[in-house]
């Protein structure tokens, strides 16, 4: 039997303190009653003797020592799941928002997820198509693979993570795909452009929507992404799809964290946030993954703000140790016009080599991702001797150089917020490029491909191909 406690011993911020507390255990879902009516719930985060802290994730606004009573249900937080959630919009802890009524649970699942034994894990081995051709070229992305975004303040992340929700597929495989988005302390607006921009382009029924609002509670905003990969868990794990998640933006989930261990009052660790920061995005990422014998897999884009553009800042710096590489979006080109502004040399993917090549894209890829790597590194030193001698007293190798940056930039990593390359015109593109270079200067590629691909271009051949893309695309 239930046990209701009257009254609360103290209210803090988004917590509160009961005393008096028998059998109570850490992560348990509290429920709350104030004045009689209104419904609230909350999760214990802290035990000690008979005092229980719990966190109200509704907040504690119309709370009082005296008009709230409280059960402690037993179990931790648990989300009701069935493959109804596709096409859905939920809140930040996985109540429907969509006005389609709740969902018919088959299963209720923990939402704080079970790690997974790696003895049992399968290394990640086919790539994600998502018709942009800075990452499916240079930087590709594996199934079952962590890969996150590093953007800042005003670059055009929250268009990018659309951009890939609609075009993303398996390529050519046939195997069931759904993407799971959560978005974390974004504002309305920002809310409603996923929204929209998902159903008028008519991927909402494979995409489940998980939206905490910059009005919602601090304290949902910690459990949005635990919500979002128990969904993307159950579709891959036991339903067997290929789940791409894509959690935007990592770094609220953070402030968040923060907001709430100040109120704890615990000692702060790097520029305030928590000591536990580390283990708790872990915790997130390493939710990643295949397991052996198991049909599906869980991919992930957690897509992160630098505040300042500081990429030293702990939350990305913690990310880029537990992930699999980054990509990285770049002011200096966005200053440029240039969409998506990633900027390719302090990007990666680590394990675009496993899922690369023939048999998976084209046997040409390593070799042409390798030097279009390398030659973009040149057309940098490029640039900076240009600033100090001038443009006119570079060598004609130089020059070159300067035209293949400037052309990659606006041809290659620049393209429509409505393109989808496939595979093959990322590829094609990239060679047209290199055409742009003598052939001795393309020393990463083996002879036998360049014989097969290599063909001298020029600018007219580059703007003349443009001219006959667009005239098609009309």
């Amino acid at each position: 039997m239930a046990i209701e406690y009257l009254g609360l011993s103290e209210v803090n911020g988004p917590l509160v303190v009961l005393e008096g507390v028998k059998n109570a255990s850490y992560e348990e879902i509290v429920e709350f009653t104030v004045d009689g009516n209104e419904k609230k719930l909350g999760r214990i985060v802290a035990v000690y003797e008979d005092k229980a802290v719990i966190q109200v994730f509704e907040g504690t606004s119309s709370m009082s020592l005296t008009n709230t009573h409280t059960r402690l249900t037993g179990h931790p937080m648990e989300i009701g799941l069935s493959e109804e959630i596709l096409g859905r919009t939920f809140d930040g802890i996985g109540k429907p928002i969509d006005r389609m009524g709740p969902i018919d649970a088959e299963v209720r699942r923990n939402v704080n997820g079970l790690p997974l034994n790696p003895v049992t894990r399968k290394y990640p081995r086919n790539y994600i198509h998502t018709g942009i051709s800075a990452i499916d070229g240079l930087t590709t992305l594996i199934r079952g693979q962590k890969l996150p975004i590093f953007s800042g303040n005003g670059l055009p992340h929250d268009q990018l993570a659309a951009q890939i929700v609609q075009q993303a597929s398996l390529g050519d495989s046939d195997e069931k795909f759904a993407i799971v988005f959560a978005a974390m302390g974004v504002k309305y607006d920002v809310a409603e452009f996923f929204r929209r921009t998902f159903e008028e382009s008519g991927v909402s029924d494979h995409v489940v929507m998980f939206l905490n609002l910059a009005n919602d509670p601090v304290v949902e905003r910690l459990i949005t992404p635990k919500v979002a990969l128990t969904a993307a868990e159950y579709l891959a794990f036991e339903k067997g799809m290929h789940i791409l998640v894509i959690l935007t933006d990592i770094t609220s989930f953070c402030e968040a964290m923060r907001e709430v261990s100040s109120s704890r009052g615990e000692i702060p660790s790097r520029k305030g946030y928590p000591g536990y920061l580390y283990s708790e995005l872990a915790t997130l990422y390493e939710r990643a993954g295949i397991v052996q014998g198991v049909e599906g897999s869980v991919t992930q884009i957690p897509i992160l703000t630098m505040p300042n553009d500081d990429i030293t800042h702990p939350i990305p710096d913690l990310t880029g140790y537990i992930t699999e590489g980054q990509i990285v979006l770049d002011r200096q080109l966005h200053g440029q016009s240039i969409y998506p502004p990633i900027s390719v040399l302090p990007s990666l993917s680590r394990l675009m080599k496993d899922g690369i090549g023939e048999g998976y894209t084209r046997a040409d890829h390593q070799d042409v991702a390798n030097q279009l790597f390398s030659c973009y590194a040149k057309v940098g030193d490029a640039r900076s001797l240009a600033s100090v001698i001038g443009e006119d007293e570079l060598s004609p190798i130089d020059k070159q150089y300067l035209v293949f940056g400037n052309e990659f930039e606006h041809e290659f990593i620049g393209q429509g917020m409505d393109e989808n390359r496939s595979m093959e015109d990322t590829l094609n593109k990239a060679w047209e490029l290199l055409g742009l270079l003598p052939r001795e200067e393309l020393d990463r590629v083996n002879t036998k491909v360049l014989d097969q691909y290599y063909h001298p271009t020029t600018i007219d051949a580059v703007a003349k191909a443009k001219a006959e893309a667009d005239a098609m695309n009309e």
